[in-house]
C-alpha cells in the first residue's frame, strides 16, 4: 500500500509542475539516512503551542528582565558610591556595591564590562550551536545561566567573585540575544515584522530605565543584593519555561529529533559491528581481541575530536561569509559606536547626575526620561520603516539622521549647567 502511495506522488510530480519541490521529493533507496532525514525534517512544520502574540509577549518580557538588570546595577541604589568628605569634615557613607567593597571607579568600570565580555565571547557560541541543537533549548539553558549568576552576584563576599558572576550574566543572556530574534522574525506578520521588532526592541530601553527605579528603590529601602535576588525570582519561571514547553524550531534548520535520530542510528549501528566483530574474534580464539578493542575505543574518539574540528571550521566558514556581508559590517561598526556611547551614559548617567546636578532622585528622573522617550523612539522608529517601506536604505537614512541629531543634543546636555535645560536636551 505504502508503495502504490509513493508511486502515486511520483506520477502526480511529473505530470503537475506547479508542485512545490520539497513536495515532490522522492528519495532512492540510495540515499544517505542523515539527507533524508534532514529533509523529512524541513518539510515538517511543528504547531506551536504558543501564539505569535504570546511568543512576542514573552520574549518581550525576558528582554524587558535582561535589560532590567543592567539598568538596576548602574543605579544609584545598587551600585552607590564609596565614601567621600567635603572640606567641611562632612562625609557621606559608603553605600552599594562601590560602596561596600570599597571599589575605585576603575574597578567599577571593570564590573560593567565583565559583563560584556561573557556577552561578546558566548553569543557567537550559542548562534553557531543552534544548528546542532534546538534554539529554544539554548534559550532555557541561557536563561538558567543568567538565572543562577544574578544569584550569584546578589550572595558575592569580594570584587573578583562578583566580576565573574557578571560575566556568566552576560553569557546566560547571550544565548537569548542572539536567538530570540530569528524566532520573532519568523512568526511575525510580513508587513509589521519591523513593528513587532520595534517592540521588542522598546523593551532594552524600558527595561534599562525600569532597572534604574527598580534598583534605586530596593537599594534605599533594603540592600543592593536584594535587588539581584529579585530578578532571579522574576526570571526562574521563564527560565523552566524553555525546557518545558514544546521546543519550537527556527524555520530553515532541521529538527532535532531527526539529528538525534540519525545519531542514535550512527551508534547502534557501530555497536552492532563491534559487537559481531568481538563474537567473531571469540570463535576464532583470536588472542588480539583486547587489541582490536583498544583501535575502535581510538576510532571513537578519533571521530569525537573530527567532529568538534568540523564544528570549529564552520564557524570559521560562517563568520568568513558574515565578513564578507556589507550591510553587516557597516551595522556592525556602527553598532558598536552606538553602544560604547550609550554604554557609558546608562551606566554612569544616573552617577553624573547625583554628582554633576545634585539630583537626590536620579535613578527616579534618569528612569522616567529613559522609558518614556525609549518607547516613543522605538515604536515610532518601527512604524515609520513599515510606512516608507522597510528597504535597507530607508533603514539607514532613519538611523544616521535620528543617531546624529541625538548625539548633538546628548552631548549640549552635558555642557549645560541648568537641570531642566539637561533634562529637555537628554530627553
Amino acid at each position: 500500500e505504502r508503495s502504490k502511495m509513493v508511486n502515486k506522488e511520483e506520477e502526480d510530480c511529473r505530470h503537475s509542475p506547479a508542485m512545490e519541490p520539497s513536495s515532490c521529493y522522492s528519495p532512492s533507496s540510495s540515499t544517505p539516512l542523515a539527507e533524508l532525514e534532514t529533509v523529512r525534517s524541513l518539510e515538517i512544520v511543528e504547531s506551536s503551542p504558543l501564539s505569535p502574540v504570546w511568543l512576542l509577549v514573552i520574549f518581550c518580557i525576558i528582554n524587558l528582565l535582561n535589560y532590567m538588570d543592567r539598568g538596576a546595577i548602574a543605579s544609584n541604589g545598587v551600585n552607590g558610591s564609596s565614601k567621600s568628605c567635603n572640606d567641611k569634615g562632612k562625609c557621606n557613607p559608603a553605600t552599594g556595591i562601590q560602596g561596600h567593597f570599597n571599589l575605585s571607579n576603575f574597578e567599577d568600570g571593570v564590573l560593567s564590562s565583565s559583563f560584556m565580555v561573557g556577552l561578546l565571547i558566548a553569543s557567537p557560541i550559542f548562534a553557531s550551536l543552534a544548528k546542532s541543537f534546538n534554539p529554544f533549548r539554548l534559550i532555557g539553558v541561557g536563561l538558567t545561566v543568567w538565572t543562577i549568576a544574578v544569584l550569584g552576584c546578589g550572595s558575592s563576599f569580594a570584587f573578583w567573585f562578583i566580576v565573574l558572576c557578571r560575566m556568566f550574566v552576560g553569557v546566560g543572556e547571550a544565548s537569548f540575544i542572539s536567538l530570540a530574534a530569528p524566532y520573532i522574525d519568523d512568526n511575525a506578520p510580513h508587513k509589521q515584522k519591523a513593528a513587532w521588532l520595534g517592540v521588542f526592541y522598546m523593551c532594552i530601553p524600558s527595561g534599562v530605565a525600569l532597572g534604574y527605579v527598580y534598583g534605586g528603590y530596593v537599594g534605599k529601602h533594603f540592600s543592593w543584593r536584594y535587588a539581584f535576588w529579585g530578578e532571579a525570582v522574576l526570571m526562574a519561571p521563564f527560565a523552566l519555561l524553555g525546557f518545558l514547553m514544546k521546543p519550537l524550531q527556527l524555520k530553515g534548520f532541521p529538527s532535532t529529533d531527526s539529528i538525534k535520530t540519525v545519531r542514535t542510528i550512527e551508534v547502534m549501528a557501530f555497536a552492532d559491528s563491534e559487537i559481531f566483530k568481538n563474537k567473531n574474534h571469540l570463535q576464532d580464539g583470536n588472542e588480539t581481541e583486547h587489541d582490536q578493542f583498544e583501535v575502535s575505543i581510538e576510532t571513537y574518539k578519533s571521530s569525537y575530536a573530527n567532529a568538534i574540528w568540523k564544528s570549529f571550521t564552520r564557524f570559521g566558514k560562517d563568520m568568513k561569509v558574515l565578513c564578507k556581508e556589507k550591510v553587516f559590517v557597516v551595522n556592525v561598526l556602527g553598532y558598536v559606536s552606538y553602544n560604547f556611547v550609550i554604554g557609558a551614559y546608562s551606566y554612569w548617567g544616573p552617577k553624573a547626575g547625583y554628582n554633576i546636578y545634585k539630583m537626590k532622585n536620579a535613578d527616579m528622573i534618569f528612569g522616567v526620561v529613559t522609558i518614556i522617550c525609549g518607547i516613543v523612539g522605538t515604536l515610532s522608529g518601527g512604524f515609520m520603516l513599515d510606512h516608507v517601506t522597510a528597504t535597507i536604505p530607508n533603514a539607514f537614512k532613519l538611523l544616521s539622521g535620528a543617531t546624529f541629531l541625538g548625539a548633538i543634543f546628548c552631548f549640549t546636555a552635558f555642557i549645560l549647567k541648568s537641570l531642566y535645560g539637561f533634562i529637555a536636551l537628554f530627553a
